[in-house]
């Protein structure tokens, strides 16, 4: 979504997520509220490529898409909010994991999303609380400090999240090995900053440590809340 740092940002431009073998884009809400990317260049994560394939059997009353074919873990090392190296594919090993890519100057998608996990995961007992890891890849990084995401995600979130930013390039690559494609942050002739970025957020296995299950924009608490305790034991919803 075009990141307006000032107050009264106006409406977000749309793309849609090229789903491979079946078209349910719609009843899965995972239209980018923050955009896709743009153009046919894969560098700058473009949308001509098909990015996922979903289960023809999907019961479209769930919130989340069981992937036919499940995303290998990014290869990200960034730096986390305590500013030390985290190696992503290290340290969630053998953990349940959601990743998601945002920005803390988003005006509504990364803060509801959060806020829903953050609301759906204090409604699990102490022990599943503590499995769960949930990692906030800033798609800003040039803005999203360290520092900056130490203090925005616990007050977005929850204190347990993880935060990381480093280098761009690196990021957008790891972002689009899973299919979420991202612009860079651009300013346009107003002075607005306009970052844009896919809204899913993928969730890894506990055993398997693949992304098999993804959930659009639109994804409630409730529904996190409802689907957490079997991603926690590496099950489908």
């Amino acid at each position: 979504m075009p990141d307006n740092t000032k107050d009264g940002g106006r409406p977000g431009r749309r793309a849609p997520l090229i789903v491979a073998a079946v078209a349910i884009v719609a009843a899965i809400g995972i239209t980018a509220a923050v955009g896709l990317g743009g153009g046919d260049d894969p560098a700058s994560g473009g949308t001509n490529t098909p990015v996922a394939e979903v289960s023809g059997g999907s019961d479209n009353t769930k919130a989340a898409t069981v992937l036919d074919r499940p995303f290998t873990k990014p290869d990200l090392v960034l730096t986390d909010t305590k500013g030390k190296k985290y190696d992503l594919r290290e340290q969630t090993k053998g953990k349940p994991t959601l990743i998601y890519f945002g920005y803390t100057h988003c005006p509504d998608v990364c803060p509801l999303t959060m806020s829903n996990i953050a609301i759906a995961r204090k409604q699990l007992p102490k022990a599943d609380q503590d499995k769960l890891q949930v990692v906030f890849v800033t798609t800003d990084p040039e803005r999203d400090t360290a520092a900056e995401l130490g203090k925005w995600l616990p007050a977005a979130g929850d204190p347990s999240f993880v935060g990381l930013t480093g280098d761009f390039a690196a990021i957008q690559a790891g972002a689009r090995s899973i299919g979420i494609g991202i612009d860079p942050p651009k300013k346009e002739k107003n002075g607005d900053v306009v970052s844009m970025h896919g809204a899913q957020v993928i969730a890894f296995s506990p055993t398997t440590d693949q992304g098999y299950v993804l959930y659009g924009e639109d994804t409630t608490a409730d529904a996190y809340a409802k689907d957490l305790p079997k991603l926690i034991k590496g099950e489908n919803p």
